[in-house]
């Protein structure tokens, strides 16, 4: 095993150019999956944590470039539920699939004001579930009208620590406003999530292990990572993108930087790696997300292409996923899955 992967497992510190050389470097590869992998089962042992995702308005005032949701694409049929609708959901996926957590996520979509998302919240807690945010930037007095209500997490990807490549994909928004929501979300005392794009057009080796530092300096409770895959109808149509073992070391590195944090196997490795997750799991991951939105309306929320056709929410694909964990030796939780940290 490679020096630099031994002082990872030990100091769970790496320096940015180390970082850097074993995302350059493939020949370590292997190992670098398997050291994450112990540590995971270390620090937060062999529990998957299953969260019930319910993405109920793909509705959105932004234009990133690499979104399908975003608020240019006009070869996109807009929905949003309303909140009977995602009660009965999360009704379903807490009393019927035995789900712990219940992860509500949208585009910014301002017909939900704080009265309306406090109102929503405070319906679902009412089922003794834990309850993850993913709705976008917001104000500081949102997010502590969230957490009074009774919001747990709060997931808001940074995208990428390069502010001028973030303000390029990203336009008419602020990197630094993006970084003062994940202090001000992490300031309420709700459990902070973040994440990364890995294949972003002129992204550097050097960007991503400055997204991983990043995520150690803020205390990241979670962190999701995932590769882009390019939209039809998006101007990064024609882009490369990301790869699964990129994005996989990334997510590797991650774990072995913030031992004890939750982080999931993305939908997008599923997308493009055949059992992406369970390779996931096997390399630092210990969350994922089945998706119980609506099937009428789950197409819709195409963030990228074929999105739509993993993690079907029917009992018998539920069951499947069941199998496929038990079948690499991992178990499900069945706890509320918070962030335990390791002093």
């Amino acid at each position: 095993m490679h020096n630099l992967i031994s002082k990872a497992m030990e100091t769970h510190s790496l320096e940015r150019n180390e970082l850097v050389y074993l995302l350059k470097e493939s020949s370590f590869d292997s190992d670098l999956f398997y050291a994450a992998d112990l540590i995971r089962q270390q620090f937060v042992g062999n529990n998957i944590h299953l969260r019930a995702l319910i993405e109920f308005s793909n509705i959105c005032q932004n234009n990133c470039c690499y979104c399908g949701l975003r608020r240019d694409n006009k070869n996109i049929t807009r929905y949003r539920l309303d909140e009977d609708t995602i009660f009965q959901l999360a009704e379903y996926a807490v009393k019927k699939l035995g789900l712990k957590t219940i992860v509500l996520q949208s585009g910014e979509d301002l017909w939900f004001t704080r009265e309306r998302m406090c109102s929503l919240i405070k319906r679902i807690k009412t089922l003794d579930t834990a309850l993850t945010l993913s709705i976008g930037e917001k104000s500081y007095d949102d997010y502590l009208a969230y957490k009074k209500a009774g919001c747990d997490r709060f997931l808001l990807r940074i995208e990428t620590t390069d502010k001028a490549l973030y303000e390029k994909y990203d336009p008419q928004m602020s990197w630094d406003r993006r970084k003062q929501c994940l202090l001000d979300i992490k300031s309420v005392g709700i459990e902070t999530g973040t994440g990364c794009l890995v294949g972003l057009p002129e992204q550097t080796l050097e960007s991503l292990a400055d997204d991983i530092l990043f995520f150690k300096k803020i205390g990241a409770d979670m962190v999701g990572i995932g590769p882009l895959i390019p939209h039809p109808d998006t101007p990064l149509a024609q882009a490369k993108g990301g790869t699964f073992t990129l994005a996989c070391k990334v997510m590797a590195l991650t774990r072995m930087l913030l031992p004890d944090i939750n982080i999931p196997a993305t939908t997008a490795m599923e997308t493009l790696e055949p059992n992406g997750q369970v390779k996931a799991l096997q390399a630092g991951a210990n969350v994922i997300m089945p998706n119980v939105t609506l099937n009428s309306v789950r197409q819709h929320y195409e963030l990228y292409p074929g999105k739509s056709n993993t993690n079907l929410a029917s009992d018998d694909a539920f069951f499947l996923l069941k199998e496929k964990i038990k079948s690499i030796g991992r178990t499900i939780s069945q706890d509320y899955g918070s962030h335990k940290k390791n002093d």
